[in-house]
């Protein structure tokens, strides 16, 4: 994968040294399946900006697995290793307070990986967790986010980013992610492929085609053909194209090129041996870059092609900007962020055809509980929005059957793919719906059982608050908007005070609170009388 680097001194966030603002130094290392990358910047945590004060990059070449096994080969491990020490070096010498790093799929699909990352520690002190699609994904938004904003939203928005193993996809409309989606379809994937059937240059091109439309049909429902949509590409690669296409390239700035101007350069890479490719573009394309290079290009292409658009916006912003940018923030779950999740979970919940009045209702009244019972649950501020999602979505299973709808719920909400939730969070997410009725969390419950202690406490507490939500509800006419909670010894009283009958919503309390009882150990009452607001926790 080609990349262009950028220089330090030309980095557009500029930081008051003079001010008050908290300025830390922090590292980022992505680790891809052709090349891994370091950033070192000056991350103020006030403005939400950071400064780049050096970047490098090194040809590891992880995707290089045993055919068989799936194992990173030895040579590979060296090599990843080998990098990782001097970047460890290289973010000492910038006294870096923290080294935040992302491995994707090269290291998350190897069957030795858990091996190459005690590697890693052991040899560099560096702790790895390899990021799922949903975490890429969540990060990659976080870094775009802005260009996004510059180029408005009264049209879709398709992101795309093409690395040697995968590639991913984001639409965004009116500002919200409504669909995102990571596929095994990456340059270095497609170069192998080919190197499989030794096939001739006509040949290798027309495989690689096949291979890239098998993930396009893939599309059709998410992306119809037809609509009017900006396409945005990152990726050193495309980067690398821009730079031979836009005669005043600047990374920080971006840039647009035509589908057509891709064509024709995409066409001639293509034509090319690898040994012309380097020859021509000698210091800007090493041997092992031009190997993906074609591949890389042919996928934006064709992907270009299937969406119909004219022209291509090039983006300097990568994986490693959405790590600085989510540390200068020092909130990843900010309000913002719970609000595009949100709008992925809505779309989910129309699909299946959900009773969208009573969902959000549920939701706003788990979330008033939530926060109120701080003290109670002590939870961090981003299991409410686990618990915002599960409250949305606590009836999808009905789209199924009314027969134990909840576990169907369960099915379908930890094989979906939401938005900014990897697999750890969704599962929890699922179990928290899950448990919205019937039985209660048991260690021998599938998926409950996988959860470490946390975790699985965490469950409990938040499909309690939940079932209470539901209740207040059990009318399905939404006419409790407010509650109020005070606890008088060992009771907790929720005051409704703007409701007037709640017959129906008393009964569901009665049958649906063992769980919160048992939990929080304190029984729960519901009330109709105002509470004076100095008495509520």
């Amino acid at each position: 994968m080609v990349d262009v680097l950028s220089v330090p001194e030309s980095q557009p966030e500029v930081l008051n040294k003079d001010s008050v603002s908290r300025i830390r130094k922090l590292a980022a290392i992505d680790i891809g399946t052709n090349s891994t990358h370091l950033l070192v910047a000056a991350v103020d945590t006030s403005l939400g900006t950071f400064n780049i004060e050096q970047a490098e990059k090194s040809t590891t070449r992880l995707g290089e697995r045993d055919p068989e096994t799936g194992a990173l080969t030895d040579a590979a491990m060296k090599r990843g290793l080998e990098t990782l020490r001097r970047f460890r070096e290289l973010a000492a010498s910038h006294a870096v307070e923290e080294v935040v790093t992302a491995a994707t799929s090269a290291v998350r699909e190897s069957t030795n990986r858990l091996a190459f990352l005690d590697r890693i520690y052991i040899a560099t002190g560096i702790e790895i967790d390899p990021m799922d699609e949903a975490e890429i994904s969540r990060i990659t938004y976080l870094g775009i986010q802005a260009e996004l904003e510059r180029l408005g939203t009264s049209t879709d928005t398709v992101v795309c980013e093409v690395g040697g193993g995968s590639t991913e996809l984001l639409l965004v409309r009116n500002g919200q992610v409504q669909f995102s989606h990571t596929y095994n379809l990456g340059s270095l994937r497609l170069r192998k492929a080919v190197e499989t059937y030794n096939a001739p240059i006509v040949q290798s091109r027309q495989l690689m085609e096949s291979q890239i439309q098998r993930t396009i049909d893939m599309l059709h429902e998410q992306m119809p053909v037809g609509q009017q949509r900006n396409l945005v590409a990152l990726g050193g690669d495309i980067r690398f194209a821009a730079s031979q296409l836009i005669e005043d390239w600047s990374i920080i700035e971006g840039g647009v090129i035509s589908t057509d101007a891709l064509e024709e350069f995409t066409n001639d890479i293509l034509q090319m041996s690898l040994d012309n490719i380097v020859r021509n573009y000698e210091l800007r394309v090493t041997h092992q870059e031009a190997e993906t290079l074609g591949p890389a290009l042919l996928t934006y292409l064709c992907i270009a092609k299937h969406l119909k658009v004219s022209e291509i916006h090039i983006s300097g912003i990568n994986l490693r900007d959405g790590l600085l940018q989510e540390m200068a923030l020092e909130e990843a779950w900010s309000k913002e962020f719970q609000n595009q999740i949100i709008g992925s979970v809505l779309e989910l919940g129309r699909q299946y055809d959900f009773d969208e009045g009573h969902a959000q209702q549920v939701a706003s009244l788990a979330s008033q509980l939530f926060h109120q019972l701080q003290q109670q649950h002590d939870l961090e501020p981003r299991f409410e929005t686990f618990l915002h999602v599960a409250a949305l979505l606590h009836e999808i299973g009905l789209f199924i059957s009314n027969r134990s709808y909840h576990k169907h719920t369960m099915y379908l909400i930890n094989n979906s793919e939401l938005f900014g939730l990897g697999k750890t969070n969704l599962l929890l997410t699922a179990l928290i719906a899950r448990y919205h009725r019937r039985a209660t969390p048991q260690p021998k419950h599938a998926g409950y059982a996988m959860l470490d202690r946390d975790n699985r406490v965490a469950v409990s507490k938040l499909a309690a608050i939940l079932r209470i939500a539901v209740a207040l509800d059990a009318s399905r006419n939404q006419s409790v908007h407010t509650v109020r909670c005070i606890q008088k010894e060992e009771t907790l009283i929720l005051s409704t005070p703007d409701a007037v009958d709640l017959s129906l919503e008393q009964l569901a309390l009665q049958q649906s609170s063992d769980l919160f009882e048992d939990t929080f150990g304190i029984k729960i009452v519901l009330s109709n009388t105002m509470i004076d607001p100095r008495e509520t926790l």
